[in-house]
């Protein structure tokens, strides 16, 4: 029962964080609870909440257990504590508008499907490290691709001529960009230490039920790889940098989320 309480708590301050910044940012609501550091406060308590119901699901005496709901649900606390901490230097935080109710369902769906999927033994640290700075990598990346949408939007407008309240209250378009590419390069440094921890501390990445896992991320470094080559040599930017960072991450969504779900909920291993 607290654990339904905690969870319906953290649901209803994400969803609404999330409402108050879509009000914030569209110029429709001024009044005090429409603060920028009044709105963190309130996605902070949240994200504590959600990390205080995940601990112990996650954390259990026998391993990690990175059920399907579980690993979605510590993805977007990871994504949404990241952003609040990068709120704090650029102002990223209208990303919550997307962020915090995806959280909010993650939580939801983590209670209603409880599963148990132990991924690595007790006291396996070098696994749990290339898992977690996977997530990390995951996440970030993530948070990168949902800049780029705000950015291709951004974008459309501005060439479209038609700069409503909404594009003019966000930062310039370069400012955007800029901090498009500064969550790609650390996402891509990430997925870079991922991939070598998992070469490391894995005993055959290649193995039947890791290989579509381990291909897939290699390709979405490939393209992150080429996007950031292609920024520093030739200037990439605009619609062409958008595109290639949407396709990096859904390369890197089907290799772990997409096994992920056909292999526990579809074939249920």
């Amino acid at each position: 029962m607290t654990t339904i309480i905690a969870g319906s708590i953290a649901i209803v301050l994400y969803l609404l964080a999330s409402v108050l910044l879509a009000l914030r940012l569209a110029h429709c609501y001024s009044g005090p609870g429409c603060h920028r550091n009044q709105i963190l406060l309130i996605s902070g308590i949240a994200v504590l909440l959600h990390a205080s119901l995940l601990y112990p699901s996650i954390l259990t005496p026998d391993g990690l257990n990175l059920a399907f709901f579980n690993a979605v649900s510590l993805i977007f606390l990871i994504t949404a504590a990241l952003l609040m901490l990068a709120s704090f230097q650029e102002p990223v935080e209208n990303l919550g508008i997307p962020v915090f109710p995806v959280a909010a369902l993650s939580i939801g769906m983590m209670l209603l499907y409880p599963e148990r999927q132990v991924v690595t033994p007790s006291g396996s640290w070098q696994l749990d490290a290339h898992i977690l700075i996977s997530l990390l990598a995951y996440s970030i990346l993530g948070l990168a691709v949902l800049q780029a949408l705000l950015l291709a939007i951004q974008d459309r407008h501005l060439h479209n001529r038609q700069p409503g309240g909404f594009i003019r209250s966000l930062p310039p378009l370069q400012t955007m960009e800029s901090l498009m590419f500064q969550m790609v390069a650390i996402g891509f440094t990430l997925l870079t230490l991922a991939l070598v921890t998992g070469i490391l501390f894995l005993e055959d990445i290649f193995a039947q039920h890791l290989v579509h896992k381990t291909v897939l991320s290699i390709i979405a470094w490939l393209v992150f790889a080429t996007l950031l080559w292609g920024r520093w040599r030739y200037g990439w930017r605009s619609r062409l940098a958008i595109n290639w960072t949407v396709g990096g991450f859904v390369f890197l969504m089907l290799a772990y989320f997409g096994s992920k779900f056909v292999l526990e909920l579809v074939l249920k291993r």
